[in-house]
């Protein structure tokens, strides 16, 4: 968030959320509702290439329309209006289509209703749009994110962490890139924000480089209905008018995706019961879908050179079977030069642990990767959360150790056991049989749980810890399957 006014809009509207949470709208709800009638006034408020992007609508769907009405027949044809913006043929724009598909109210009251309008039609959106309306509607999210942390079902990235990400990465024009779990497109419109910062505003480009980058440049996916409806959102008020898919990148339409440049993502991290179905894939065909399945699909989508910074919780660095079997290959096809140890209680819960994986797809498919350099950012750190936020200025030593070079190429200076940063060669990692989960630092993080005060966060830490148990019991039960005793037998056998 950059504006102060855009702070103050965004406080505001938060405190609208008051009057629907006694009728039992949840955070996330609310934020859902607020897409709806935001994307009706900024249908109304946003022009493009001269014209308002409400011309796309049919005229009983737009904001003017709703704003005078009143009571019960103003909520009836606002559930009306959802309905028709998300299904009538009268509705020509894709963007429109892709907010609005299966739309449905949570609010049951006509007060609450003229509480949100009154509230969203009292903002001075010209000062609004000054101070960007895409910070105003991230500001929005990170306020949802915050509010529910101990609730999430889903694992929305820190923007300290996103920005640190691009500017280490440092995406440029012409490159495609690649978010294949974008969630509400923080990574995507990071990268664009520097193009346009690196291009002035894209006019230091062609026009045909500049077409290129507003509607082919940014690619992704994001399979989740709200989530993905409020990336639309997002993107859109970022200036971004072509949306990422609504499917599924473990499935096979993830092959459709074009081979990028850069993929820079934080990808689900827990399994699903459903199974991986891609016909290109080898080392997770076939398994739960989860984080390993989405490594695999990364290194594949990598250009030969393409560069990648991905998101992993710690079971992707130490698990065994499929887990090493997709290091191994990984660390052949792929450079990968740095993992970055993340603080806990920054996404889910202190009970979390995830890492960034930073690597470059070589152009030939054996030895790539020579040595890994670890920097350990969790250990000795404080308790993370809603007392405590995660900073850009916390990234800063990191940043200097990794270097100018976005493919690790930078010299960089070993710190010793003293100190958090790291190089470990090949030969040493496969000594540990290629585990990368790497820790030389005395851990503190019970002591520093013990200075969380505020409740959410309390209980974030405990259902954080509880769903990581879970995962190494379902870890070890997998391993006992009668699959993998068999696949074991065969690969004994076949070894002698």
């Amino acid at each position: 968030m950059n504006g102060p006014r855009s702070r103050e809009i965004v406080q505001k509207l938060w405190g609208a959320s008051k009057s629907l949470q006694g009728g039992g709208v949840s955070y996330f709800e609310y934020v859902t509702e607020l897409t709806y009638l935001l994307f009706l006034k900024m249908l109304e408020e946003v022009t493009r290439n001269g014209k308002r992007l409400q011309d796309g609508i049919p005229a009983d769907c737009r904001w003017a329309y709703l704003r005078r009405l009143e009571g019960q027949e103003r909520l009836d044809h606002y559930r009306a209006v959802l309905l028709k913006l998300g299904t009538s043929a009268d509705v020509t724009s894709p963007l429109v289509k892709q907010v609005f598909t299966d739309a449905k109210t949570s609010i049951t009251k006509p007060t609450a209703l003229a509480t949100l309008i009154s509230t969203i039609d009292a903002v001075d959106w010209y000062a609004a749009e000054e101070d960007g309306l895409g910070d105003l509607y991230e500001g929005l999210l990170e306020r949802t994110t915050s509010e529910r942390k101990s609730k999430a079902g889903q694992y929305f990235t820190p923007r300290a962490l996103i920005e640190s990400v691009v500017r280490l990465m440092q995406p440029k024009a012409r490159e495609i890139i690649q978010d294949p779990a974008a969630g509400t497109g923080g990574f995507l419109i990071a990268a664009h924000r520097r193009i346009l910062k690196d291009t002035d505003d894209l006019t230091t480009l062609s026009p045909e480089t500049a077409f290129f980058q507003r509607n082919t440049a940014l690619q992704g996916c994001e399979l989740i209905p709200g989530t993905h409806r409020l990336s639309t959102m997002n993107m859109l008020l970022h200036g971004i008018d072509t949306p990422i898919q609504p499917f599924d990148t473990l499935s096979s339409e993830g092959e459709s995706l074009d081979r990028a440049d850069l993929v820079i993502t934080n990808p689900p991290f827990n399994k699903f019961p459903d199974r991986v179905f891609r016909s290109d894939f080898s080392i997770t065909a076939d398994q739960r879908k989860g984080p390993l399945a989405f490594v695999e699909h990364i290194v594949r989508a990598l250009k030969p050179g393409g560069r990648a910074a991905v998101v992993v919780p710690d079971n992707v660095l130490f698990e065994d079977n499929t887990g090493r079997r997709l290091r191994t290959w990984l660390m052949d096809l792929c450079n990968l030069h740095t993992i970055l140890r993340l603080p806990t209680g920054i996404f889910y819960a202190q009970g979390v642990k995830t890492n960034v994986l930073f690597f470059r797809r070589g152009v030939t498919d054996r030895g790539n990767t020579s040595s890994v350099w670890v920097y350990d950012m969790r250990a000795n750190m404080p308790a993370f959360g809603k007392t405590r936020p995660l900073t850009v200025a916390d990234f800063a030593d990191f940043e200097s150790a990794y270097g100018i070079d976005p493919n690790g190429g930078s010299e960089r200076q070993e710190q010793g056991e003293e100190g958090r940063w790291r190089s470990f060669s090949r030969e040493a990692i496969a000594a540990r049989n290629d585990n990368l989960d790497i820790a030389w630092l005395r851990d503190t993080e019970a002591e520093a749980e013990e200075a969380l005060t505020e409740p959410e966060d309390i209980a974030a830490a405990i259902i954080g810890h509880l769903k990581a148990a879970l995962v190494e019991i379902e870890a070890l039960s997998e391993e006992l399957e009668p699959d993998n005793v068999g696949e074991a037998a065969a690969i004994a056998e076949a070894a002698e």
